[in-house]
C-alpha cells in the first residue's frame, strides 16, 4: 500500500473514531485499515491511537501528525485544482522555440495580436536555428523546418515548405532571363549553407513539361542565412531559390519576381512543423498558440498542405 492511501486511511480513522468507520468511509476493510495504522506506526517509531477493547483514542503524538497530514492534503488537493484550471484556462509562460527565418517573418508579426486576445499568457522567445532537446530545455513548442523523430514528441505541420526560383527585377533587366535550363549555369546565384551539415542546399529546376530535377549550380555567393539571402537576391546579386516564407515580403512588393511556379519536395517532413510534448492533457496556453498561429497562417493563405505560393502567378510558367 502506497504512503499516501495510508495517509487518507489514518485521516479516515481520526475523523470516524474507530477502524470500522474509516473502512466504510474509505470503501475497504477494518483490518486493511488496522494494518495501515500500524505501519505507519512502525516508520514513525510512535503509537499514533491507544487501542482498548472499548474504543480508539489518538494520542498526543497522533493528534499532531494528524494536523500536518491533514495540511498537507488539503494543500495536494488546492495544488492540484489550481494544476487543473491552469490546464483549463490560457495562461502562465508560453516558451516558443522558432527557427530563425521563420520567427523573424511570420511569427514575430503575429505575437501582438496573440497577446492581446491571451493577455495571462506571458511568452518566451527563444530564436535559433539549432534543433535543441524541447523536453530537456522546458520548451513548450517549437517551430521548424522539417522535424526529428522523436516517439516522445508531436509533430504537426503547419504548411508545406514551397519554393520559388527569384530574382530582382534589376538583374534580370541587365544580365537577362534564362531561356532554357542550362543558361542558369552561365548566371550568377546566391547559395544557402545548412548550419548543421554545413552542405548547400540542392537547388531543383523545371524541365519543360514542368518536372523539376536537381542541377549542379556554381553559387557565385553563399550564405548561411536565410533572411540575407532574400536581401542578396533583392540587391541584384544573382537567382536564389527561396522558401515561400523567405520570398513572401519582396515578392508582395514587387522586390523580387519568381520566374516558374513552386517546388515542393515530395518528402512529408518536408515542411514546417509545430512540435511539442507528447503527453495526455495538452496545457491550454499551448492549445491556444497552435489554434490562433493556424487560423493566422490560413488568412495567408496556408494550411497542412498548401501555401499561397500554389496560387502565385509566376513569371514566365514553364518554358523552359
Amino acid at each position: 500500500m502506497d504512503k499516501l492511501r495510508s495517509l487518507e486511511l489514518f485521516l479516515a480513522t481520526c475523523d470516524g473514531g474507530s477502524f470500522a468507520a474509516a473502512a466504510r468511509s474509505c470503501n475497504t476493510d477494518p483490518s486493511t485499515v488496522s494494518k495501515a495504522i500500524a505501519r505507519l506506526e512502525a516508520q514513525l517509531g510512535l503509537t499514533l491511537f491507544q487501542r482498548s477493547t472499548r474504543q480508539l483514542r489518538i494520542t498526543v503524538p497522533g493528534k499532531r501528525y494528524a494536523d500536518t497530514v491533514r495540511k498537507m492534503m488539503q494543500d495536494l488537493i488546492s495544488c492540484e485544482d489550481e494544476l487543473k484550471h491552469l490546464n483549463d484556462s490560457p495562461g502562465g509562460i508560453l516558451r516558443i522555440n522558432t527557427a530563425v527565418c521563420y520567427g523573424h517573418l511570420y511569427l514575430r508579426p503575429l505575437l501582438q495580436t496573440f497577446c492581446q486576445q491571451y493577455p495571462k499568457i506571458k511568452l518566451e522567445l527563444e530564436i535559433n536555428d539549432l534543433h535543441v532537446d524541447i523536453i530537456e530545455n522546458n520548451i513548450d513548442i517549437a517551430l521548424r523546418t522539417g522535424y526529428v523523430k522523436d516517439s516522445r514528441l508531436v509533430a504537426r505541420r503547419l504548411s508545406p515548405m514551397d519554393f520559388l526560383i527569384c530574382a530582382s527585377p534589376q538583374y534580370l533587366e541587365t544580365q537577362g532571363t534564362p531561356g532554357c535550363a542550362e543558361d542558369f549555369h552561365r548566371h550568377s546565384w546566391i547559395g544557402f549553407r545548412i548550419k548543421e551539415t554545413q552542405q548547400l542546399q540542392p537547388v531543383f529546376l523545371p524541365d519543360e513539361k514542368g518536372e523539376y530535377h536537381l542541377h549542379e549550380l556554381e553559387r557565385s555567393h553563399i550564405t548561411d542565412d536565410g533572411e540575407a539571402m532574400a536581401h542578396m537576391c533583392v540587391d541584384g546579386l544573382g537567382f536564389a531559390q527561396l522558401p515561400h516564407f523567405l520570398a513572401k515580403k519582396a515578392l508582395d512588393s514587387g522586390d523580387l519576381v519568381s520566374l516558374y511556379p513552386y517546388f515542393r519536395p515530395p518528402q512529408y517532413d518536408n515542411g514546417v512543423f509545430a512540435i511539442y510534448p507528447k503527453r495526455d492533457y495538452l496545457p491550454a496556453k499551448v492549445r491556444v498558440f497552435i489554434e490562433f498561429l493556424t487560423a493566422s497562417l490560413a488568412d495567408m493563405g496556408e494550411s497542412s498542405n498548401s501555401t499561397w505560393a500554389e496560387d502565385w502567378e509566376p513569371m514566365i510558367g514553364f518554358s523552359l
